[in-house]
């Protein structure tokens, strides 16, 4: 309601009118015009908290957090109010609290050693060898405990701290070797659960070299004397800190104890020099991110002596190794000391005086669409003139090169600088290698043996079977496994260092179905010299 009042001004010499009757009736109207005004309407709420009763009286649509209030108990950030304090109470209502607290607690518990059985051939049926004592771990782990009203309700770990690593028992079982032992020349070693063993005189005559149960395959390569295995160890540190270690045993006295190199990050290359104990390799820095390293594409070397290791000499500065750089290079020499490279996009010579790096022919990239870069298999020929090399073969249609499934194996001549395809669609993981030279007619002759993909198209995932060819590329055959059997994991084939006694041909020693089989490379007989089913690298000089 709207009361307008008009004033007119009095007439000159009138008096005007009595005003106050008017205000003061207009006052009352205008009073009686206000919304009514109710009372505040108390209820009744019982709050219980902390062993006590109480009860309060709080206005009409107070929530229980405001009961709890009026009743001076005070709530911390973890009590438990039922119902919650957000919740309108009415008349009657009861709240309860209920007290929380947490609490925090460490504690040391011993983590139990496994135990690792490693059959063993050497050994007699039945007998048992203690290689590896296990050692307990030890771990620290924090609780938080949650007590309500004094009443222990949960405990959780959040978190969780490894002081001490557990170390595996490792039981070594006799179990007896059904195959017959093959004469063997030079030193045959390998690599079986991650233990070293060697061959020596037959096949029946092993021994083991390291026994610690560690080493990780990357490298694996028994000196061109034969006095020296050259392997690598896992790190007992986070991979992201450091990924392994390099390590040599002497194969020449019995018991002897491997030795540390103090060299670190080899994943790809450490290759012995033919007429010397010296080792050139490359290096990576370890990383958390897939695949765990960025490669350094340097080269360096180092002398090893009886228990000792020299000083590095760095040969190549770090460097970004061309396309695909950060995957890494790998390494080759030749029976005549000459060093080569391999990488994503080329393989070339390293000039070890000045330290260049000399391309001789570019390889088109892979692109794997993936974390893993694809490098050439290299190897040189006996004559120190050729090096065989698996290169990527353009795509028959639209498809672009890098992208192209075909690979062949190709032979570059370091002298007349010749390049020629010597085996087509071969696979990628072909992984060439020559036999030592022997006598034909007037001549020295070697032979390559190389992998060939069961299914080229498809050969990252593909399994592969064994040709031997003469140096030219001509007289190709398979020889293993059999057209009937399952292919082998791609591997590098290992040429005896002479003939068997005995044989004309050559033998390859190779990794099938996880134990050490040797091939006749004439005839292709096979003859299985193992059967525990843990060989993964082998090599013999």
């Amino acid at each position: 309601m709207t009361l307008r009042f008009k004033l007119r001004p009095s007439s000159p010499g009138r008096a005007g009118p009595n005003l106050l009757p008017v205000f003061l009736a207009a006052s009352l109207l205008l009073a009686g015009c206000r919304s009514p005004q109710l009372g505040q309407e108390l209820i009744g709420v019982q709050v219980i908290a902390d062993d006590s009763t109480q009860q309060v009286q709080v206005q009409a649509g107070s929530t229980a957090g405001q009961a709890l209030e009026a009743a001076g108990v005070q709530v911390s950030n973890l009590d438990k109010s039922d119902p919650p304090v957000y919740t309108v109470l009415g008349d009657g209502d009861q709240v309860r609290l209920t007290r929380v607290r947490e609490e925090f607690t460490t504690e040391e518990v011993t983590i139990p050693f496994e135990q690792q059985i490693a059959r063993n051939e050497s050994l007699p049926v039945g007998e048992t060898r203690l290689v590896q004592p296990g050692v307990s771990g030890l771990q620290e782990l924090t609780y938080r405990i949650l007590y309500e009203d004094e009443q222990e309700v949960s405990r959780s770990v959040v978190k969780s701290v490894t002081l001490q690593a557990a170390v595996p028992e490792i039981v070594m079982v006799g179990a007896q070797s059904a195959y017959a032992p093959l004469v063997i020349p030079g030193k045959l070693a390998y690599l079986a659960g991650g233990n070293a063993w060697l061959m020596e005189g037959t096949t029946a005559n092993r021994r083991p070299l390291v026994t610690t149960g560690d080493l990780d395959g990357r490298i694996f390569s028994v000196s061109p004397d034969g006095k020296w295995l050259l392997f690598s160890r896992k790190s007992s540190k986070a991979p992201d800190v450091e990924i392994n270690t390099l390590w040599a045993v002497s194969l020449s006295r019995e018991n002897a104890s491997p030795f540390n190199l103090g060299i670190k990050n080899v994943v790809h290359s450490a290759v012995w020099t033919p007429s010397s104990a010296n080792v050139a390799y490359t290096t990576v820095e370890p990383r958390a991110t897939a695949p765990g390293w960025q490669a350094n594409n340097d080269v360096y070397k180092v002398v090893i002596g009886n228990g000792w290791a020299g000083t590095p000499q760095r040969i190549v500065e770090a460097n970004s190794g061309g396309i695909y750089g950060w995957w890494g290079l790998e390494l080759q020499y030749s029976p005549e000391g000459i060093l080569s490279y391999a990488r994503a996009d080329e393989i070339g010579l390293v000039d070890q005086q000045s330290g260049e790096l000399k391309p001789m022919l570019e390889i088109t990239p892979l692109q794997t669409h993936s974390d893993w870069a694809w490098v050439p298999g290299l190897a040189w020929g006996a004559d120190s003139q050729t090096l065989y090399v698996v290169t990527h073969a353009p795509p028959p249609s639209l498809v672009n090169a890098e992208e192209s499934p075909f690979f062949d194996l190709t032979a570059a001549s370091t002298a007349n600088k010749a390049v020629v395809d010597i085996a087509r669609q071969t696979g990628m993981f072909a992984y060439p290698s020559a036999s030592v030279l022997r006598s034909s007619g007037e001549e020295k002759a070697y032979q390559v043996a190389f992998l060939q993909a069961i299914f080229p198209e498809q050969s990252e995932t593909s399994r592969y079977r064994v040709i031997v060819m003469d140096r030219d590329g001509s007289n190709q055959r398979i020889i293993f496994p059999p057209s009937d059997a399952p292919g082998l994991e791609p591997q590098t084939p290992v040429w005896a260092p002479q003939p068997l006694e005995g044989q004309i041909r050559d033998f390859l020693a190779l990794a099938y179905q996880g134990n050490l089989w040797l091939v006749d490379s004439g005839s292709g007989a096979a003859f299985q010299v193992t059967g525990d089913g843990l060989i993964t690298r082998v090599d013999w000089k």
